[in-house]
């Protein structure tokens, strides 16, 4: 569907493209942050504050998403990564799984690898790495590859995949792993880069070339007027 009214209900989110300038993206922002891709249209992400409240991020859970959207945010991702030729998708937990099955399906794999955080009986903790997230700080869990997909990854070109790149901690802990088994992503694929904390991570910095994203969204600042710039 191609909206024509901005989202008035959380669950409304996410669900609609908007058609090439539809809302101002350089005004103070309300409820929601507009965000325009490639051919122009748009997607309306909510807005959540901080715990500061003079600071807050726009958000997307690809999950939620119209299955419009998360094709079209897909598709855009796989034109992104295609010219470094990945052979492999890995997905990262939890939202970066979605995003990462239809990705390789776009580009044309059979399948793809998931990375998991619920251990499996098979599992082997040399496998396995310290997880957290923006969304979750307070969690600390493991990162798992499963075993029987090393053969997957051995010699492959590797694209690495996750939602949102934030603040850099589970993109990171991506990474962590798979250099552990001597695997080294060729790209790294987000829809979102949300503001510019990641850049700093310091696994992040020697491969800042390599991240490919459909649309980066700015730390928000509450103005005079209550208003998000």
């Amino acid at each position: 569907m191609t909206g024509t009214q901005p989202p008035s209900a959380p669950h409304e989110f996410w669900q609609a493209l908007y058609p090439p300038e539809t809302f101002g993206t350089d005004a103070g922002h309300d409820r929601f942050f507009p965000v325009t891709l490639e051919d122009g249209r748009q997607i309306c992400l909510p807005i959540r504050p901080l715990s500061d409240g003079q600071h807050a991020l726009a958000s997307i859970i690809i999950n939620q998403a119209s299955f419009e959207v998360l094709d079209t945010l897909a598709e855009n991702l796989a034109q992104k990564l295609k010219p470094s030729e990945p052979e492999v998708v890995v997905g990262l937990p939890t939202l970066g799984l979605t995003l990462a099955a239809e990705v390789a399906r776009k580009l044309g794999h059979s399948r793809y690898v998931p990375l998991g955080t619920s251990r499996k009986f098979w599992y082997e903790e040399e496998l396995s790495v310290p997880l957290s997230s923006v969304t979750t700080p307070d969690q600390i869990k493991r990162l798992y590859v499963d075993p029987r997909m090393l053969p997957l990854l051995e010699g492959r070109r590797i694209a690495l995949v996750d939602d949102v790149i934030s603040s850099g901690t589970s993109i990171a802990a991506g990474l962590q792993l798979l250099t552990a088994q001597s695997f080294e992503p060729t790209v790294i694929g987000t829809v979102m880069l949300q503001s510019d904390r990641w850049r700093t991570h310091p696994a992040l910095i020697p491969h800042l070339e390599r991240i490919r994203s459909c649309f980066s969204t700015p730390l928000l600042i509450k103005d005079s007027a209550g208003l998000w710039t």
